[in-house]
């Protein structure tokens, strides 16, 4: 069974950074597919970026480009998101979610992924 452990959420002003960490276990890492999602109170949840398997392929929403990148390392099975320029409205649950090769869907989809993690909170002052 597939298990993501995300951490490195936490209390930030305007304009910090943060790198958010998902570790993975229980399947081969490289055969997965990783998103990473955020919810806010009150809000549904809302995609954030994405990486293929072997991390050749990164995909962003509109609101991050430019100021968050994903990454991955298949040799220590951890995703990584490293967030800059975090602004108020970053503020939100951010979950980890593995994809298994194969699967159906669009990468942006949280319906596409099969696996989730707790989540860590993020929360940015102004």
């Amino acid at each position: 069974q597939v298990q993501l452990v995300e951490s490195g959420g936490g209390l930030v002003q305007t304009g910090d950074s943060l790198r958010l960490s998902c570790v993975f276990s229980g399947r081969t890492f490289n055969m997965y597919a990783m998103g990473l999602f955020r919810q806010a109170t009150g809000k549904e949840r809302e995609f954030v970026a994405a990486i293929s398997r072997h991390g050749d392929s990164t995909y962003y929403a509109d609101f991050v480009k430019g100021r968050f990148t994903i990454s991955r390392d298949n040799n220590k099975d951890t995703l990584y998101l490293q967030m800059n320029s975090l602004k108020p409205e970053d503020t939100a649950v951010y979950y980890c979610a593995a994809r298994s090769f194969g699967s159906s869907g669009n990468y942006y989809s949280a319906e596409a992924y099969n696996y989730w993690g707790q989540g860590t909170q993020v929360t940015v002052s102004s």
